[in-house]
C-alpha cells in the first residue's frame, strides 16, 4: 500500500514537471513570447519562479495580470463542476445500484435508455434544448449568466454561493434565489454526462457482487433485497468505481468549456476559448496548466483514495485483479 502511494506521488511529480514543460513552451516558442529574449534555462527558471509565487504575466490583449483574470474566472468553473459532480453521484449512485440489482428487469431497460440517450447527446445540444424549453418557451429559468446584473455581489471568495452567503445586502435572500435559478440548466447539462457514466460503472459494479456466494448466502438466510444492498452491495460495489470517479471530474472539467460557452458562464473555460481565440499565448498557458494541474491531482487522489478503501488489492504496490 505504501509503496503504491508512493509510485501514484513520483507519478505526480513527472506529469507535473511534463505539463510545465508544455505550459513554458507556449511563452518561449510562440511568436511575440514574452520569454523569447531569455536563454531557455534561464526562461525556463523564471517560469517556475512565477508559478510559485502564483504569476503567469500579462495579457497580450488587455495588459491585465492573467493571476487577477484567474482569481476571478477559477472560482466561478469548480463551483459549476463542483455541484455537478455531486448532482452525478447523488442520482449516478444510487439508479446503477438499482439498475444492477433488479438486471434484465423492466426498471433496467428503462434506465439503459435513459442512460443511452444522455451518453450520446452532445452537451451543446442538450444546453442549447435546456434553453428553448425551459429559458425561451416556458420562461422558468434564465438564459445565461451567473446572476442578474441588478444585483451587485461584492466577490469575496469568488464563490458565488458563499459570497451571497457572506454578503450583509438586505437583498441576500432574492440574490440567492436568483443565483439558483442561473445555477439549474448549467449544472444540470454538466452533469448528464457524468450521470450516464456513472450508472454504467456502478451497474457493472454491482452486478459483479451480486454474483458472489455471500449475496447468495445471505439471500437463504432470509434478509431482505433492501437489508442485503444495505449491508453487503453498497460496502463492496463502491471501492472499485473510486479511482474511476477521477477520471469523471476530468471530463466534468472539460465539458464545462462548451456549458460556459452557451450559459455565458464567466468560468474558466470560456476565458480560455477566448484567450485561443485571440491567440493569447501567455494565458493560454496559465489555462493549460491550471487545468492540468487539477486534472492531474484529482486523479492521484482518487486513485489513493481507491487504494485506502481496498487496500488488499495495492499489495506491494501492484493491482491485483
Amino acid at each position: 500500500m505504501i509503496i503504491y502511494v508512493l509510485r501514484r506521488l513520483l507519478l505526480l511529480i513527472i506529469t507535473l514537471f511534463l505539463l510545465t514543460l508544455v505550459s513554458f513552451s507556449l511563452n518561449y516558442f510562440t511568436a511575440d513570447a514574452p520569454l523569447s529574449g531569455l536563454s531557455l534555462w534561464d526562461a525556463y527558471i523564471f517560469y517556475l519562479t512565477g508559478l510559485l509565487h502564483w504569476n503567469f504575466g500579462f495579457s497580450s490583449i488587455n495588459g491585465q495580470p492573467i493571476s487577477s483574470q484567474l482569481n476571478a474566472t477559477f472560482p466561478a468553473t469548480m463551483e459549476l463542476c463542483f455541484l455537478a459532480f455531486i448532482l452525478a453521484l447523488i442520482i449516478g449512485i444510487p439508479t446503477g445500484i438499482i439498475a444492477g440489482v433488479w438486471r434484465n428487469k423492466p426498471i433496467d431497460y428503462i434506465i439503459k435508455i435513459f442512460t443511452l440517450i444522455g451518453f450520446s447527446m452532445p452537451i451543446f445540444v442538450l444546453a442549447l434544448l435546456f434553453i428553448l424549453l425551459f429559458s425561451l418557451k416556458l420562461g422558468w429559468l434564465p438564459v445565461s449568466g451567473r446572476i442578474n446584473l441588478l444585483y451587485d455581489l461584492e466577490p469575496v471568495t469568488g464563490f458565488a454561493l458563499i459570497d451571497v452567503w457572506l454578503s450583509d445586502s438586505i437583498y441576500r435572500s432574492q440574490m440567492f434565489i436568483n443565483l439558483l435559478e442561473h445555477l439549474i440548466l448549467p449544472v444540470i447539462t454538466l452533469a448528464i454526462a457524468p450521470i450516464s457514466e456513472m450508472i454504467r460503472l456502478m451497474k457493472n459494479s454491482t452486478e459483479a457482487v451480486m454474483g458472489e456466494n455471500y449475496i447468495k448466502a445471505a439471500a437463504t438466510r432470509g434478509l431482505s433485497r433492501i437489508t442485503i444492498i444495505k449491508r453487503h452491495v453498497l460496502h463492496n460495489a463502491l471501492p472499485p468505481i473510486i479511482p474511476k470517479l477521477g477520471l469523471q471530474f476530468s471530463t466534468m472539467i472539460t465539458l464545462a468549456m462548451i456549458t460556459e460557452l452557451v450559459f455565458n458562464w464567466p468560468g474558466l473555460g470560456r476565458w480560455l476559448v477566448t484567450a485561443i481565440r485571440q491567440n493569447d499565448y501567455s494565458a493560454i498557458s496559465a489555462g493549460v496548466m491550471i487545468i492540468g494541474t487539477l486534472v492531474i491531482f484529482v486523479n492521484v487522489i482518487s486513485d489513493i483514495l481507491g487504494a485506502m478503501m481496498n487496500p488488499s488489492k495495492y499489495k506491494d504496490g501492484y493491482v491485483f485483479r
